[in-house]
């Protein structure tokens, strides 16, 4: 089924960051390789005026998700630094909307609606669809979508525009499944209409 970009709807790049590509800190395999679709997608809706949103952990030194301070995840995303930065490849324009999400030591958080003004910045500017890829499928994308879902946006995962960890083989295609469940529309780039 075609999809039609509409006034209202809103492209949101889920942590897209260096430490998150491979020769990162915490890398997906094959995380660069969603880079020019996400660009593609990027470039359709700026064409259009349409909001796009990236969104990225902006962790503090001693966040509580860190290895050494009881998480389960190597230093990641540390605010200020390159690892945290979008990588250079990924063509934001200059008016994109920058969400950073678990900024305070003491709390994680997989949602970039998580203790963040992504929702109330998304009612400003009247959004009601949003169209969600980036990083990693099974965790950030995952949470992020399920709040959308909440919020009661219509809620599209743009399936060549994600990647998984996939620390066991079928995470990324089981989060699909969830999301699909919940209510997200599957759709790919050959089904927007240009």
């Amino acid at each position: 089924m075609k999809t039609r970009l509409l006034s209202g709807d809103a492209l949101i790049i889920v942590d897209l960051q260096n430490d998150f590509l491979p020769g990162g800190s915490l890398p997906v395999a094959g995380g660069n390789k969603i880079i020019p679709m996400l660009n593609r997608y990027i470039t359709d809706f700026h064409a259009r005026r349409l909001p796009i949103v990236a969104t990225r952990d902006w962790h503090p030194i001693n966040h509580c998700s860190f290895e050494s301070f009881g998480g389960p995840w190597p230093p990641h995303c540390i605010a200020n630094t390159e690892g945290a930065a979008f990588p250079t490849a990924l063509q934001l324009p200059a008016c994109t909307k920058i969400i950073s999400k678990a900024t305070t030591q003491s709390k994680d958080a997989y949602s970039a609606f998580s203790d963040t003004p992504l929702n109330e910045l998304l009612h400003s500017l009247n959004v009601k669809r949003l169209f969600f890829g980036g990083l990693a499928t099974e965790y950030c994308v995952l949470n992020t979508v399920k709040d959308a879902i909440r919020f009661h946006y219509v809620t599209f995962i743009l399936e060549d525009a994600v990647c998984a960890i996939n620390q066991q083989p079928d995470d990324g295609h089981d989060a699909l499944l969830t999301m699909k469940r919940l209510g997200a529309i599957p759709t790919r780039d050959e089904a927007i209409e240009r």
